[in-house]
């Protein structure tokens, strides 16, 4: 009896020291897994904002970490430089007769080429054909041949209707003249009808264009503030540039009270203050409504990897409702592509339309007269 309590106190006193190194090894096992887990998981906030930016290369569908090479032309030290952004990808350093460049990983210039001058980044003069600059061309290709295919059937047909893609484009030519342009500029829509034009299908292949995923859609053109401002300020500058003498009498004179223009020029402020905020407003409008639209469906696509480490389960779950509200959205955005567009030129025109008055004895905004009807009899 006494060697069987000896025994079962020698196994008490050793089972805990045997148990240590398979504690040890269990949690060393979990510690790995749960690193390379942290290794595997995609970098989500990474994976967003280089979809909504820029960048001198094009993402492939279904693998963020090859992109379609893009030419970068920059103005270094030695004179210029031009060379695809394939010899920059991950981290790489690249020099070019005695040059040298690499992508800027941190600091204010994060994410642009830079040149290493006695060991420190500069900036060069950069006119690189980025993913955004890409767009633009591309959606002005687009622009171009449409519109000229149509002013070729209208040329060769010009008492028949076009029809399938043609047609829709002239349906939506009509739509926006007739609806918006003429009603709002009478005899003077012709004059401002082309610039308007250009803007309003510019935006609304550029918004299209954003929605794709593949190659050469997804850029985020018009949710980049800067494409926006741009456009804002053409609208601007037509809008100051053919101005009337009563557009500018009623911001430097209005007809108000003289006390409230003389001495202190209260009025005088307020309508120049007017004049920067409505480029101001197209800017910001466009280009936050672009912006949100692609920011909502990526979240919702990127909802499936937050709950991923969940389970199967849930995962599949999420994933499910994920690509309902992210086609949901998708079919939303088409209709917003076209809404923004639509209201940037209607406000464009209304801009425009506001310098062209010309005060109480002006013609401007009456219609064109029209020849009395011939009366029964004559010739």
């Amino acid at each position: 009896m006494k060697k069987l309590l000896l025994i079962f106190a020698l196994l008490a006193a050793w089972l805990p020291m045997a148990a240590e190194p398979a504690e040890k090894a269990v949690e060393d096992a979990l510690e790995q897994t749960r690193e390379e887990t942290a290794e595997e998981k995609p970098d989500l906030k990474e994976i967003i904002f280089d979809h909504l930016g820029d960048g001198y290369g094009w993402e492939v569908p279904f693998n963020h970490h090859k992109r379609i090479p893009l030419p970068v032309i920059v103005w270094g030290s030695d004179g210029l430089h031009i060379f695809s952004s394939a010899r920059l990808e991950h981290g790489a350093v690249y020099t070019d007769g005695g040059a040298t460049f690499k992508l800027a990983t941190e600091g204010d210039y994060k994410g642009k080429v830079v040149e290493i001058v006695d060991g420190k980044e500069s900036k060069p003069w950069d006119v690189s054909i980025t993913k955004n600059v890409c767009a633009i061309l591309i959606a002005c290709l687009i622009v171009v041949l449409l519109l000229l295919k149509l002013a070729r059937w209208n040329k060769k047909n010009p008492f028949k209707a076009p029809r399938k893609t043609t047609g829709a484009i002239e349906a939506l030519v009509e739509f926006i003249y007739n609806g918006v342009i003429r009603s709002t500029l009478k005899d003077k829509a012709p004059r401002f009808a082309p610039y308007l034009l250009t803007v309003f299908f510019f935006i609304f292949f550029m918004n299209l264009l954003g929605l794709i995923v593949v190659f050469p859609g997804g850029a985020n053109v018009t949710g980049n503030i800067a494409v926006t401002l741009v456009l804002a300020l053409f609208t601007f500058f037509i809008t100051n540039a053919f101005g009337t003498k009563h557009y500018w009498k009623e911001i430097f004179w209005p007809d108000v009270p003289l006390w409230l223009k003389f001495p202190i020029p209260i009025m005088q402020v307020i309508e120049v203050f007017g004049i920067f905020t409505k480029p101001a407003a197209l800017t910001v409008r466009l280009f936050a409504n672009m912006m949100g639209g692609h920011m909502i469906v990526l979240i919702l696509t990127m909802l499936i990897f937050i709950f991923a480490a969940m389970g199967y389960a849930v995962a599949s779950g999420t994933a499910v409702v994920s690509i309902a509200f992210s086609v949901f959205m998708l079919l939303i955005d088409v209709l917003v592509s076209f809404i923004q567009a639509y209201v940037f030129t209607m406000l464009s025109t209304i801009f425009i339309a506001l310098a062209q008055e010309e005060g109480e004895h002006g013609h401007d905004h009456k219609d064109p007269p029209h020849k009395p009807a011939p009366q029964a009899g004559t010739a």
